[in-house]
């Protein structure tokens, strides 16, 4: 499962599995930056270029990208949305099911209560995960919040609609899936 925090300046991207007792272990975690005085158009390529390289690399069978809010700044709302939408690309073309959620769904995921803040966030994030340390910086740990809040709600079962299938139904959706993850690496 890939999560994104997307943003310009700082986009967030973390992988994590998760077996089936919902225990979680880290894959990947890192953030993608690029300079604010580079042209929009460089940018996003770089983020594109730095999502691509996650899918590439780590094979998630979903995405999920946390969804754009109204803040102030309308200038950081455009440039998180336009990082969302090459995100949201990047998995359709891919052929992965993706979906969006809410900073309070994925914090209440995670911590159990909608408006926690950044270092509650993080806390959790390194006890879920194990680590010896949360996340540096916030956008990596949100990251990995957004895609362990999309696999504790149904994950890739539940974006690509596995769900009320017969087990033969979802062994062929697997066997799609992994079939195109193959295709994709080009084996």
């Amino acid at each position: 499962m890939l999560g994104i925090d997307p943003g310009l300046t700082r986009c967030g991207v973390g992988v994590v599995d998760v077996d089936r007792s919902r225990r979680a272990t880290l894959v990947h975690v890192g953030v993608i930056r690029t300079p604010p005085e580079a042209p929009i158009g460089e940018r996003l390529a770089a983020v594109a270029e730095g999502i691509r390289s996650v899918l590439a690399q780590h094979s998630p069978d979903a995405v999920a990208v946390e969804r754009v809010f109204a803040q102030h700044n309308s200038h950081t709302v455009m440039g998180t949305a336009q990082a969302s939408g090459v995100a949201l690309l990047l998995a359709a073309e891919a052929g992965l099911p993706a979906a969006t959620h809410t900073p309070s769904e994925v914090k209440a995921a995670v911590t159990g209560y909608g408006s926690a803040d950044k270092k509650q966030v993080q806390a959790m994030i390194a006890r879920i995960l194990r680590l010896d340390a949360p996340p540096q910086p916030a956008d990596a740990a949100d990251a990995l919040a957004i895609a362990l809040c999309h696999a504790w709600r149904g994950g890739a079962a539940a974006a690509t609609e596995t769900t009320g299938l017969t087990p033969a139904q979802r062994a062929w959706a697997d066997a799609e899936r992994v079939a195109r993850t193959y295709i994709r690496s080009g084996s």
